[in-house]
């Protein structure tokens, strides 16, 4: 089986990527309910996003006029934008020096369940950062990836529809992490985010992170033989 992997140059505005992901997730659920004709491949979007807020499914229309004017408010790195999202978890940040990753597949195509699925995606972040970066993480009772038991590297936050996924991974390599002081990151007071860069790794490149992180997922993804990068869908 062959994993795509798409990686959207540049810094990609939040909306741009939601609407490939939402085009790859129809696709492949239309094919599960009239499977007719060649079934879509596995695919992985990697990008760096625009600052951008982001609430989960639980938060979505809870969010008020006041709260969103404080996030979207000018400070000294710019303006972000806010958007509802499907994805579980609270609110967080996505901008520039964060690989955001997020693999659209049948988990049933791959012999996973849900929590299988989690586990997979924090063990290859925490793969990718032992081996490439010499960078001890790990999990803990809360969601994402930890350097310790108060410094979150990762988050994590996922949406499920007929075991088709969709959203992922937000790793922190070279992001200003001044954007999450506006927050409380995905609703956890007293934890700080930390990044790859503030973990000593020099000079970090998203792009060359986002390869890595989609090959660690493709060997742990039962079926997947290889992988390609694409340009466009």
């Amino acid at each position: 089986m062959l994993l795509r992997h798409l990686h959207l140059p540049g810094t990609t505005p939040y909306a741009h990527a939601s609407d490939i992901q939402q085009r790859l997730v129809s696709a492949l659920l239309a094919y599960k309910a009239n499977p007719v004709g060649t079934r879509p491949p596995p695919t992985i979007i990697t990008a760096e996003f625009r600052p951008v807020y982001t609430c989960g499914r639980r938060e979505v229309g809870n969010v008020s006029a006041e709260q969103i004017a404080h996030l979207t408010a000018k400070t000294p790195h710019g303006r972000a934008e806010f958007h509802e999202a499907l994805r579980g978890g609270q609110t967080t940040f996505h901008g520039p020096g964060q690989l955001v990753a997020y693999p659209i597949l049948d988990l049933k195509q791959h012999g996973l369940g849900a929590r299988d699925y989690v586990c997979l995606l924090e063990k290859s972040v925490i793969q990718l950062l032992r081996d490439k970066y010499s960078i001890e993480s790990k999990t803990t009772d809360n969601p994402g990836v930890w350097v310790d038991d108060d410094r979150k590297i990762c988050a994590l936050g996922v949406h499920l529809r007929r075991n088709v996924s969709s959203h992922g991974i937000g790793l922190n390599v070279s992001t200003e992490l001044a954007w999450f002081d506006r927050i409380v990151a995905c609703g956890l007071e007293g934890k700080r985010t930390t990044s790859m860069r503030d973990m000593g790794v020099l000079e970090p490149d998203v792009e060359v992170i986002a390869e890595q992180y989609v090959g660690i997922v493709a060997n742990r993804l039962s079926g997947v033989e290889k992988t390609e990068r694409i340009q466009d869908i």
